[in-house]
């Protein structure tokens, strides 16, 4: 054994350099927000995952959640700060504390948070009917089960979110103010679908169940990931009031508000890197390492700074209010027109 040690202790060394490195780096909008509390709860032994160039793109039921390079995918924390940052933030709220939008138990009798659901290749399509933007949708049919989560639960006055994922072919179903019928068919405001093997955007103009025109699911916080100890990807927020604008990969707005200060669809946001989460235990500070790597994206009018994720009965409901403290100040607008290739895709430059 001392032999071996001997003859194979620098390739040990440079192994263990190798695992040492890579390891450190929505309830609804009705939902009432709670009082902020202060961070408690670190861990010795945790150190926030570093994310390198390369990282493997997140995955759900198998499916990669668009390619690597893709925007949302893309780490944004070395992009330089937007010129009216701090008009955004201040129209937004900038004394306002973030909101988990997302937890265990139900609220209003529904699910905190939005749901989703996968499915095999061999679930039947049913018909699908848009009565508020049919010309901006994609069409029907689609590969809804007749007891598909909605957000909000059955009996939500809400936006009725449901989310479908096609597990073997990696298709995403998502619609906006969706109601199942008798006969196994679905209504629905607005649908669309995503290639999640692509970087197609949907047409310029169109929304989606966002109002950004977004897909929704890429964007939320999920439990595994945090579990796994690291969040690939931009998420999801809202903000109460928007500009008749949208930036790339935004697709569509939803406001008349002109003034250059109110914040377009698709802006992108991320916690400042000087802010201490080494407060936080370790569950939470995924995520805020997240807000710092890949950082925040709104996607549709709502509560200021509610951030969105997938409801789940492992969540614990008073850690996710330890960051409520955190505001908006504590972020700042980047500049991300830098990574654009092509104004019709969501491919990325990579930093």
């Amino acid at each position: 054994m001392a032999d071996f040690w001997q003859k194979h202790w620098f390739g040990l060394a440079v192994l263990l350099g190798l695992l040492v490195t890579g390891v450190g780096t929505a309830v609804s909008h009705h939902t009432l927000a709670q009082n902020p509390t202060s961070p408690s709860g670190s861990s010795d032994l945790y150190l926030p995952l570093v994310i390198k160039p390369g990282t493997p793109p997140p995955q759900i039921a198998g499916c990669d959640i668009f390619p690597a390079d893709n925007i949302w995918n893309t780490p944004i924390d070395t992009l330089p700060v937007h010129p009216n940052s701090a008009n955004y933030i201040n129209t937004i709220g900038a004394n306002t504390g973030l909101h988990a939008d997302f937890g265990s138990g139900l609220y209003n009798n529904g699910p905190i948070g939005i749901p989703y659901v996968d499915v095999p290749g061999s679930q039947p399509d049913v018909p699908i009917t848009f009565i508020w933007y049919p010309d901006e949708s994609d069409d029907g049919p689609y590969p809804v089960p007749a007891d598909a989560p909605i957000e909000g639960g059955p009996d939500s006055t809400g936006d009725r979110h449901v989310l479908v994922l096609d597990r073997d072919a990696c298709i995403l179903y998502e619609m906006y103010a969706a109601t199942p019928q008798g006969n196994g068919s679905w209504e629905a405001g607005n649908g669309a679908v995503y290639d999640l093997a692509s970087h197609d955007l949907r047409p310029d103009g169109w929304t989606s169940a966002d109002a950004a025109g977004l897909p929704i699911l890429p964007g939320l916080v999920r439990y595994d990931e945090v579990a796994a100890g690291e969040i690939r990807h931009a998420i999801r927020f809202t903000a109460p009031q928007t500009q008749k604008a949208h930036l790339w990969p935004a697709r569509h707005d939803a406001s008349s508000l002109t003034g250059s200060n109110y914040p377009p669809m698709g802006l992108r946001l991320r916690l400042k890197a000087d802010y201490d989460i080494s407060g936080f235990p370790p569950e939470i500070q995924v995520i805020l390492q997240a807000f710092k790597t890949y950082g925040i994206i709104l996607a549709d009018n709502g509560s200021p700074w509610y951030i969105s994720g997938v409801p789940d009965e492992r969540w614990d409901n008073d850690m996710l209010h330890l960051w409520d403290g955190i505001t908006g100040s504590d972020f700042e607008v980047v500049d991300t027109s830098s990574l654009m290739i092509d104004p019709n895709s969501g491919q990325a430059k990579q930093p």
